[in-house]
């Protein structure tokens, strides 16, 4: 189940996953230091990208939407995850509210809402739905694939508590990511406990602090295994000010392009990469894999068509697009079935509770993947996402390559954690 890789790049990449794997012992007491110090997500999922010769995370979702890509095998760890992450935050918890997306006909999503009122009903809890939307106002049947159905029921608020008609939650757990603003009736809740907190949403956050805080990490993760933070982290950098229906901001747009594009190059050369390096530019905050530009030249901005300028412009929501985050590309050299593929992470508090691949057949291995036409294989983290196989050869063994990604993606949420904590609006200030 190790994915197909072009051999003549593994060569870094199968080093990179010898020494982690020598340093389990030392990485495993790395991370329980850290989350002694730092409170993990809820829950994440992680992209990442395997060039051969670098593997880094591109992406770190906190309201992930692919429950239902999760194999059988993998739920067992997942209420194990559940239930400790319930324990650690209301131990007395018995009424969960999860409040899903507005656009919920979608069937895949629907049954990644399924999946997760499993998961947290088999952790002990009573969990219903409520909806944000102001259309639902009494209870609304959904039905799913499998034949049976979801019930949606409207938001009761009252005073400083949030709930559903005869129905009273101790926590609200949102998979609803907030792009399109924090709606009055999530906010001051200060009698429950709302997860993930309203900063972690869209409205707020912003990519290039992710990556600003996973880059603080890959220095300390690359000094206690003695390599270089390159290796695991994608150079990024915001831009700010820009205005893509009339082109306004695309020359300070160039200038950071054709600064990660000369970083890059000097990188591949460094490591004798013979690859062409490219950039990807993608909206500072918003998900679903929209307004998102691969660019090999910065000269090619000064012709970007209206077509791409209002493909960048509006994404989920009809949000416009004023800000960026530049980044270094990182291609997948890993194939599924012959078509390119990226292996995605997910966690529920600090555990790997399993992973799929994001395959697409009409794709290139420099182009995001996170598009219509996308399907999903699952990983073999099924058989063990902690365990690696000893003795086994660098690049030989599925649960070695598997337990590298859990690590990189544990990298990336331990990264979302400094980053919740930088942005937290209720933080106290003790400097």
């Amino acid at each position: 189940m190790v994915p197909h890789l072009i051999t003549a790049l593994t060569g870094p990449i199968n080093e990179l996953e010898q020494r982690v794997l020598e340093s389990m012992p030392a990485i495993e007491r790395w991370f329980r230091l850290e989350w002694m110090e730092h409170t993990p997500p809820f829950y994440s999922s992680v992209d990442l990208r395997n060039a051969g010769f670098k593997l880094a995370p591109v992406d770190t979702n906190l309201f992930p939407g692919g429950f239902n890509n999760l194999t059988q095998e993998m739920l067992p760890l997942a209420v194990q995850a559940a239930m400790a992450a319930i324990e650690k935050i209301c131990p007395e918890a018995k009424n969960l509210l999860l409040i899903p997306e507005k656009h919920t006909r979608n069937s895949f999503y629907l049954t990644n809402i399924q999946t997760l009122m499993r998961i947290f009903s088999m952790a002990g809890l009573n969990v219903r739905l409520g909806s944000l939307d102001e259309a639902v106002k009494e209870p609304t049947t959904l039905p799913l694939p499998d034949g049976s159905s979801l019930t949606l029921e409207p938001l009761v608020r009252q005073r400083s508590r949030l709930g559903l008609k005869d129905f009273d939650p101790c926590t609200i757990l949102l998979n609803n990511d907030l792009s399109a603003g924090i709606p009055e009736v999530l906010t001051h809740l200060h009698e429950q406990y709302l997860l993930p907190p309203l900063h972690a949403g869209w409205a707020l956050r912003r990519k290039s602090q992710h990556f600003r805080a996973y880059e603080e990490v890959a220095k300390k993760f690359a000094k206690l295994l003695g390599m270089d933070p390159w290796l695991i982290y994608p150079q990024s950098v915001a831009v700010g000010g820009l205005d893509f229906s009339t082109g306004d901001g695309l020359d300070a747009l160039q200038t950071q392009v054709d600064n990660v594009l000369t970083k890059t190059r000097r990188k591949y050369k460094e490591y004798g990469i013979q690859e062409k390096p490219f950039v990807v530019v993608k909206p500072d905050s918003g998900t679903y894999g929209m307004g998102i530009m691969t660019v090999r030249d910065a000269k090619d901005l000064e012709e970007l068509g209206r077509r791409a300028r209002n493909k960048m412009n509006v994404i989920k929501d009809g949000q416009v697009v004023s800000q960026v985050l530049v980044q270094e590309g990182v291609v997948t050299h890993e194939r599924m079935h012959d078509a390119v593929a990226e292996p995605v992470v997910y966690m529920m508090d600090r555990y790997v509770v399993g992973g799929f691949y994001r395959v697409h057949a009409d794709r290139g291995e420099d182009e995001n993947l996170n598009t219509p036409g996308s399907s999903y294989v699952p990983l073999a983290f099924a058989h063990s996402s902690h365990l690696p196989a000893p003795g086994e050869k660098p690049g030989a063994s599925a649960p070695n390559r598997f337990y590298m990604y859990g690590v990189i993606a544990r990298l990336a949420m331990l990264a979302a954690s400094y980053e919740l904590e930088a942005t937290d609006p209720e933080a106290e200030d003790y400097a």
